[in-house]
């Protein structure tokens, strides 16, 4: 149901299959459960984060439900599953400073003419320049390559389809990389047989990190990607505009961005303002 009806991508449903085996783990049967049983994963899940918590609820939510529907249940017992309220984090990001590290530091390691080194310099001008998720730029056929128009055609969460802007940096490093990529792949970033994967992709850049002078653990596809979005807040760009480069169905998921922006300004305030030195007491 959730491929053929929702498109779900192959990660998702990985992810589904894990969350109802672990409970399956703990509980013996899904179908035959009942509420009681499901009241008792709160204690089974006490030690979990309460947005694993949530996450996990929300898989066998959507399973029994699908059981009910099917009409291979007749009642649905998700009631008794437990119902945490996550506290959503702030995204890391990097300032603009640490990012033109990494791009300097695989701009120079590029002018040796290696080709994985021209082809890290591609996959960091994606991640920051586009905001592309690290699974959407691994997965990248060399046919999204603009031609005629600085844009690419991405498919995203749920097979949706979306242009992003390329800039000219990026276009310049791709053009350098399909000059050295070996030929016979549909994939822009082919590795053996298929293509690059997301978790070789997020060691490369903590390597790169690493080597920039920046601290490998505050680095990853992800945060250049929250970099990209709080950046072109930072510049002025629109919330809706950003929403639509970043691939998110609903604006809420956006927002976060104004919340990194009003803490980044919160501290511009204490540290720059005329009276941040003073304690009041004059």
């Amino acid at each position: 149901m959730l491929a053929a009806e929702r498109g779900a991508a192959a990660n998702t449903l990985a992810a589904y299959r894990r969350d109802l085996e672990g409970a399956q783990a703990l509980l013996g049967s899904l179908e035959d459960a009942g509420r009681a049983d499901l009241a008792t994963l709160a204690n089974k899940w006490a030690d979990l984060a309460p947005a694993t918590v949530a996450r996990k609820s929300s898989a066998l939510r959507q399973f029994y439900g699908f059981l009910v529907d099917e009409g291979l249940r007749a009642d649905d017992p998700s009631p008794g599953l437990p119902q945490p309220r996550p506290r959503r984090k702030l995204p890391k990001v990097l300032s603009h400073d640490e990012v033109e590290r990494l791009l300097r530091q695989a701009e120079e390691e590029a002018e040796t003419g290696q080709a994985l080194s021209i082809r890290m310099l591609a996959l960091i001008e994606l991640l920051y320049g586009s905001g592309l998720r690290a699974s959407e730029l691994v997965a990248l056929p060399r046919a999204a390559v603009p031609r005629d128009a600085p844009f690419l055609t991405i498919r995203g969460k749920g097979s949706q389809e979306r242009m992003v802007p390329v800039s000219a940096r990026a276009v310049q490093a791709l053009a350098r990389w399909l000059d050295v990529v070996e030929p016979g792949s549909n994939f822009l970033f082919p590795s053996r047989g298929k293509h690059l994967t997301r978790v070789r992709l997020y060691q490369l850049l903590k390597s790169l990190a690493g080597r920039a002078g920046l601290d490998p653990s505050r680095v990853s596809p992800h945060v250049l990607r929250h970099a990209f979005a709080t950046h072109l807040l930072e510049g002025g760009a629109d919330l809706r505009v950003l929403q639509t480069l970043l691939g998110h169905a609903d604006i809420a998921t956006t927002q976060i961005y104004t919340h990194v922006d009003s803490a980044r300004l919160v501290a511009l305030v204490n540290a720059r303002h005329p009276l941040a030195g003073r304690d009041g007491s004059g």
